[in-house]
């Protein structure tokens, strides 16, 4: 019987270069899409998952991720005051129940495998989600609760994938399968940026995983890989050849948030998701176009 996953490691360290100068003060997992953080959809889309704990990964100056899950009695206490109930609850819709999120400093960028290991006291022995917060994905049921079905079903580790743009495989970070049926196939391996026309498959890695927790033995005496970090896919290769590893593609769209045109693109495409905002937001877009 596999153990329920209760926990998710979200590594927010990074310093958010490719959305710069924006991420300069603020930190790249909070600037909006449309009118809330990046961080608050990937929150929810957790808790949606069954996560009961949430394990940010937080570098220097970025104490107001954490500030932002938390209360604030006197924009809450205006809000009341004048009676702004729809607003009141917006606001407070992340702030969840004391004890469910910790954070945990990585102390120096070492990489995403190095991220991930920060977390190993917090998570213990048990498995867990890792969700890379840049890349936000619109799916019903949600990304992670896909592969938390996923992992149900088959146990060990499970790597969410989507087809690479056309052309475009030799960018990403691919995985290998034993077979291609359905979505949801033994892995065999993974491939970083291989040479084009050598890929192994379409599939690239999108940034949700369930790990088991001897991922930490691994990452702890990991070595460094490509631009001297510490790299995840290193580590799961390297467990891959004493555990299973799933590849699930996902059902949904991603969009890398991390990206000036990604999170111009996320904005877009979450407005015309709102019911209130879809249709002005496509005659604004129709107006844009005309002008």
């Amino acid at each position: 019987m596999t153990k329920r996953v209760r926990k998710a490691v979200l590594p927010v360290a990074g310093l958010g270069t490719r959305v710069l100068p924006g991420a300069k003060t603020t930190p790249k997992n909070l600037l909006n899409v449309v009118d809330r953080p990046i961080l608050s959809y990937i929150v929810e889309e957790a808790r949606a998952a069954g996560i009961e704990h949430l394990v940010f990964i937080v570098g220097r100056g970025q104490g107001a991720i954490e500030d932002y899950f938390d209360a604030n009695p006197e924009v809450e206490g205006a809000l009341e005051a004048k009676g702004k109930a729809d607003i009141l609850a917006e606001v407070r819709r992340d702030i969840g129940p004391p004890g469910e999120m910790s954070f945990v400093r990585q102390m120096a960028p070492l990489g995403l495998g190095h991220a991930v290991w920060c977390a190993r006291h917090v998570v213990g022995d048990e498995p867990f989600a890792v969700i890379l917060p840049d890349m936000l994905m619109a799916a019903e049921p949600p990304a992670l609760a896909q592969a938390v079905a996923a992992y149900e079903k088959v146990g060990g580790n499970i790597v969410v994938v989507e087809p690479a743009p056309e052309g475009e495989a030799h960018k990403y970070g691919i995985v290998a399968l034993e077979k291609a049926a359905g979505r949801l196939n033994r892995m065999t391996g993974m491939v970083e940026k291989p040479a084009p026309g050598t890929e192994p498959s379409n599939l690239f890695i999108s940034g949700r995983y369930i790990l088991q927790p001897e991922i930490f033995e691994v990452l702890e005496t990991q070595e460094r890989g490509a631009g001297g970090e510490i790299q995840l896919t290193d580590g799961m290769a390297a467990l891959m050849k004493r555990q299973d590893f799933h590849a699930l593609e996902y059902d949904g769209t991603t969009f890398d948030c991390g990206d000036k045109i990604g999170l111009l693109r996320a904005n877009i495409a979450f407005a015309l998701r709102r019911p209130e905002l879809a249709a002005p937001a496509r005659r604004m877009i129709e107006d844009l176009l005309r002008a």
